[in-house]
């Protein structure tokens, strides 16, 4: 071998700032900084702009720290996997260390700087749901039980809960209600991706629910899920919290969240899950939609349709 050939095999490519950028899974934090900026828009009192920006930087950082950890302790399952073979860790860019050490400084800083610039409870909240992300969900649960993503979703949960924190500086029963709509919303998504994603799963070695108890099971999980969720996403009003817009949002796509649940019941091309195909993009939609309702509405000043019990 030549003096060449040992260069070239040890070559690895150069990281770019885009490559670290993709660590923090940025879709999936995008839709975090979303329901925590509702739960911060939602929360009673006034809140100055430059908290309320602080919060919000904090949230996302905090995010992103979960992601770049997530892909640094399961870059082994991201490389068997089609779907995520391409995510920098598996692929060379970047070493796995650099990746913990980018992961675990930005978790360190999004809670020093929410608790230096926000408050002590909000910070308590990130941290916990860094914690529950990294150390519950991916380092303890992923690899060992198809309940992974049921009870490691409660990190996903929180950010309505640390964004009314971020106002009150208390947590009450209201943002735990938006908490829990997301909490529920999780399933259904993900075991749909799960679904036409299962050989990938399998490959991996993940333990998913169609891989450890079947399609079959894993469509009426999804469904069980669904019903229970949908009466979750039209409570808010009924406690106060929305007006007619919300309901409206949460009352249609409910209807074609649960239609699409049972189409996916009912599926009969296993090969290529047309109908969980289907319904992880409008599990997307039901999520965006209900909390830009939330907003929308906090922001133009309509009010709820009840007063708060």
């Amino acid at each position: 071998m030549t003096s060449l050939d040992t260069d070239l095999s040890t070559f690895r490519p150069v990281a770019t700032v885009e490559d670290f950028f993709a660590l923090l899974k940025p879709r999936v934090m995008s839709l975090v900084v979303f329901t925590g900026l509702a739960g911060l828009v939602v929360a009673p009192g006034p809140i100055h702009i430059l908290t309320a920006f602080s919060a919000l930087l904090c949230i996302a950082v905090g995010a992103g720290a979960s992601g770049a950890l997530n892909m640094a302790y399961e870059a082994d399952i991201d490389g068997l996997m089609t779907r995520t073979a391409a995510r920098p860790v598996p692929r060379g860019i970047i070493a796995r260390g650099d990746a913990l050490a980018f992961g675990w400084s930005l978790s360190v800083a999004s809670v020093a700087l929410m608790l230096l610039f926000v408050n002590a409870l909000a910070a308590a909240l990130l941290a916990f749901t860094i914690f529950w992300y990294v150390g519950v969900y991916t380092l303890g649960l992923k690899r060992r039980t198809p309940q992974n993503i049921v009870i490691g979703g409660l990190s996903g949960a929180m950010p309505p809960a640390i964004g009314w924190a971020a106002v009150t500086g208390t947590l009450v029963w209201q943002p735990l209600l938006l908490v829990a709509i997301i909490f529920f919303w999780t399933p259904p998504h993900f075991w749909s991706l799960a679904l036409f994603s299962s050989s990938d799963y399998s490959r991996a070695g993940v333990p998913m629910l169609p891989v450890v108890a079947g399609k079959r099971s894993t469509r009426r999980h999804i469904l069980a899920y669904a019903l229970l969720l949908v009466p979750l996403g039209l409570a808010p009003p009924v406690f106060g919290m929305a007006g007619p817009v919300y309901l409206a949002a949460a009352a249609t796509l409910g209807t074609l969240l649960i239609w699409r649940a049972a189409g996916v019941l009912a599926e009969r091309d296993e090969a290529k899950e047309p109908a969980a195909r289907r319904l992880f993009t409008v599990t997307i939609f039901y999520l965006f939609a209900l909390f830009a309702a939330l907003i929308v509405e906090r922001l133009a000043g309509v009010a709820p349709l009840h007063a708060a019990l």
